[in-house]
């Protein structure tokens, strides 16, 4: 993909200056740039930007929440340490 992005000046020579200081082009250095944001917008939770009380208030409407509190218990065998690793040997 192309994109052109008209930049100020002092924003284009920082571009230029990080890029050089890595010793690789500006294109290069920008898809690493956005290619590293990206990934770390994809990693942020919503822990960090709640508080404590946020955080519970969000607990307590999933925990109330009608698909969570309809879901039916785990069978016994579901959790039975003989049932799990059958089931994993079987995959194998």
């Amino acid at each position: 993909m192309t994109i052109q992005l008209q930049l100020k000046p002092e924003v284009e020579a920082h571009l230029i200056a990080q890029a050089a200081a890595k010793g690789i082009s500006v294109e290069t250095y920008l898809e690493s740039v956005i290619e590293d944001s990206l990934v770390n917008q994809e990693q942020t939770s919503l822990y960090p930007t709640l508080t404590d009380q946020e955080w519970n208030l969000e607990l307590m409407d999933l925990i109330n929440s009608p698909a969570f509190t309809k879901a039916p218990p785990l069978a016994d065998t579901a959790v039975d340490r003989k049932s799990i690793y059958t089931r994993e040997d079987e995959m194998l």
